[in-house]
């Protein structure tokens, strides 16, 4: 019987490079599965998303790949743009790993590896963001650039506190966005802080962020929008809601939705599961409702 295969892409850089003294063992885990491997160290930005787009129509049964969020979406939206789609493995390697915690894949590298073998196929939701794909968050404003613009180095070394420490470096020159949004189950336009658009249990390593009673295969965003803070106690208010987890306030508007709009007078900066998303003045996003095929424990 001719064996099943798998492309393994993964971020040689991701995480500490901690994928360097973990690769053999996982090649081994899925070798011993009578998987036959081919093994592709991304080089660059976007390379995930041609290995995908690139490969032979049924040359690969899985494909797995190794690396932070950012990696994790390009073989997602490599795959999300194929006529062909396979289940995806992920072994998590990055800083933060968001999607991986709310999917109950393991931290441990050999213990994922293991899980995509001895595992099962779970069909979760993708996000489309115009012409673009997220797996797990859309979002502008406040510490929005910070996750693609703190160096990789600095990531790898503090983790996800990176982004806060970051973050909080800017907030004496926090700007705001007049935005009409627009959804079936809401429409307001307002001075907006910070918003985002999510289908995960965490956010930037912190836990309850996104609301409660979260499903990644429902077909619906949950979505925080951040009003404008009228002084610093608002401001305060804001950072402790988001911290304790208790997101309704009447600083933010908290809603799910399957779909919505958003228009601004000026190019807002975007970012898609971390990575740059460009600045758009019109945003539609839509929820492909258990478009991906993901394995998990």
């Amino acid at each position: 019987m001719e064996k099943k295969r798998i492309l393994f892409i993964y971020n040689p850089r991701a995480g500490k490079a901690k994928i360097r003294s973990n690769l053999l063992d996982i090649i081994d885990i899925f070798t011993k599965a009578d998987y036959e491997v081919t093994a592709y160290p991304t080089q660059a930005r976007g390379d995930g998303l041609l290995a995908v787009k690139e490969r032979r129509s049924g040359s690969y049964d899985i494909i797995v790949c190794s690396g932070g969020d950012g990696t994790l979406d390009e073989v997602v939206t490599g795959m999300m743009q194929c006529v062909d789609r396979i289940p995806i493995g992920y072994v998590p390697a990055g800083s933060t790993n968001d999607f991986a915690n709310s999917l109950g894949i393991p931290r441990n590298m050999i213990q994922a590896a293991q899980a995509i073998v001895n595992g099962k196929t779970f069909h979760c939701d993708v996000g489309a963001f115009n012409d673009d794909v997220f797996v797990y968050i859309a979002a502008f404003g406040i510490f929005t650039d910070v996750s693609y613009e703190t160096p990789q180095d600095v990531k790898n070394l503090l983790g996800h506190m990176a982004y806060i420490l970051e973050g909080m470096r800017r907030l004496s020159t926090v700007k705001s966005y007049r935005m009409r949004v627009e959804s079936e189950e809401f429409c307001a336009e307002d001075e907006f802080l910070f918003g985002m658009i999510t289908n995960s249990t965490s956010v930037g390593g912190f836990k309850r962020i996104t609301g409660k009673y979260i499903e990644l295969d429902d077909g619906k965003f949950e979505v925080t929008l951040i009003k404008k803070p009228a002084n610093a106690m608002e401001l305060n208010q804001i950072m402790t809601a988001l911290l304790t987890g208790n997101i309704n306030t009447q600083c933010m508007y908290c809603f799910k939705s399957s779909s919505l709009r958003l228009y601004s007078d000026e190019e807002v900066s975007w970012t898609l599961d971390g990575e740059f998303g460009g600045k758009h003045k019109e945003v539609e996003i839509l929820d492909n409702k258990q478009a991906l095929q993901i394995l998990v424990p």
